[in-house]
């Protein structure tokens, strides 16, 4: 009999030498996964250094030569990547400018020296990345619609939606070659929209709702159009210069659209809303304006998502707000960010969340077959569900964001500005 068949054969403490022998791959196999995942984590820090570096040199690449191109990018870059496993990490910066646009790529390489892999003969991982930035041949403009209702006041929701909007300015700024590059409507909301009363005498402003609430009557013991009429007394109503500038959603179906209002049709009802949010703000590069109107943002009222999103869409594409005109050489994002921290609770007729939700998700819809993507942002400090039709109204379930504290709407938003500001980012 052979040795090996004896070997085979043989049942006495045969567990350890079986168990020595799967050791070994064992092991390495457990060591691998550790090394690739170390590997993974630093590819990860590194592609996003390499895209923060392309982003910060697509600014000014037009008016640096190679060499101060890539001095720019080696600073930026070493002092946003810092892995002590990466072993001599190193990145080169391009520009070009061609019919398509204007290029600024980046790449990066490094290795990461391995564990448990040199056992096997293996003693490093190497990590390439590319990150590239095309700009000129794409324009933002985007709306944030920003929830102002009375919950914002509590767990310092207001104070940081406020740092929150003025970092994303800044990014959205920072993101433009010149002026109109990248345009911005602020449309703070509650159950209603402020349009400015001095718009008072525009022929979009639809006064039926408005002189029947507001007026008096010639029989002072009557304080309603209606008791007015049916006593025989005379009804007049208050001048409209009187109005603080709130409007309630459109007849329907004109309240899921972007139709432009005429003298005779999709007008806008005028309310006067005892917790009227600040005046909305159209689109604009104007930045001090605009930061400005973020700070004169107040928490009251009631929640309606449906109206926000209206006029938000309204901004970017339609009357009664002043839209720039697109130039045909170019290619145009449009972009949506609702912000809130509420279900809906009231608007024009319905006071309760489903109906609402019913309008509100129509309009979702009708946005996006229209081509505008749709951030959603639903901060959720006060126990309530998820938000399924926030989750559906965003455009890709990436593009859904539920938070638990104030505090993430500042690192939230500063994603979403990454995102955007990137015009155009491939990876």
């Amino acid at each position: 009999m052979t040795v090996f068949a004896r070997f085979f054969r043989d049942r006495k403490g045969g567990v350890a030498p079986l168990l020595a022998l799967c050791l070994v791959p064992l092991v390495t196999a457990i060591g691998a996964a550790i090394d690739y995942g170390r590997a993974a984590s630093v590819r990860s820090a590194m592609q996003a250094a390499g895209d923060a570096t392309a982003l910060m040199l697509a600014r000014n690449a037009t008016n640096m030569n190679a060499s101060q191109l890539q001095a720019s990018a080696s600073s930026y870059f070493q002092a946003n990547f810092n892995r002590a496993e990466a072993v001599n990490p190193q990145i080169t910066a391009a520009y070009n400018s061609g019919p398509n646009g204007k290029v600024v790529t980046v790449n990066g390489s490094t290795s990461v020296r391995t564990v448990f892999m040199g056992l096997v003969g293996f003693s490093q991982i190497q990590i390439e990345t590319t990150g590239t930035v095309n700009w000129n041949n794409a324009k933002l403009r985007v709306a944030l619609v920003l929830d102002n209702t009375g919950s914002m006041s509590s767990a310092g929701k207001l104070g940081a939606l406020k740092t929150a909007t003025h970092n994303l300015l800044t990014q959205l700024q920072n993101a433009a070659q010149q002026d109109g590059d990248v345009y911005v409507s602020i449309i703070p909301f509650v159950k209603d929209v402020n349009m400015g009363a001095s718009n008072y005498n525009a022929n979009w402003i639809d006064w039926t709702d408005w002189d029947a609430a507001n007026g008096t009557c010639s029989n002072h013991s009557y304080t309603s159009k209606s008791s007015c009429q049916s006593h025989n007394a005379i009804w007049t109503p208050k001048n409209h210069n009187t109005w603080n500038g709130c409007i309630t959603d459109r007849d329907q179906n004109y309240d899921t659209l972007n139709t432009a209002p005429s003298s005779s049709t999709g007008k806008f009802p005028a309310e006067q809303y005892s917790s009227c949010p600040v005046q909305v703000m159209g689109l604009s590069y104007d930045w001090n304006a605009l930061n400005a109107k973020v700070d004169a943002m107040a928490a009251a009222g009631n929640t309606n998502q449906a109206i926000g999103l209206a006029l938000g869409w309204q901004s970017l594409t339609n009357a009664p707000f002043t839209v720039p005109s697109k130039d045909p050489n170019y290619q145009y994002q449009e972009i949506i960010i609702l912000l809130t921290d509420g279900l809906n609770t009231e608007d024009r007729w319905y006071t309760t969340a489903a109906a609402i939700d019913n309008r509100q998700a129509i309009t979702c819809n009708n946005i996006k077959n229209a081509g505008i993507t749709m951030y959603t942002v639903q901060v959720n400090t006060g126990g309530d569900p998820t938000s399924t039709l926030l989750q559906n109204c965003a455009s890709s379930p990436d593009k859904f964001f539920l938070l638990t504290s104030a505090s993430q709407i500042v690192t939230t938003f500063g994603a979403i500005g990454t995102s955007i500001s990137k015009l155009h980012l491939s990876q």
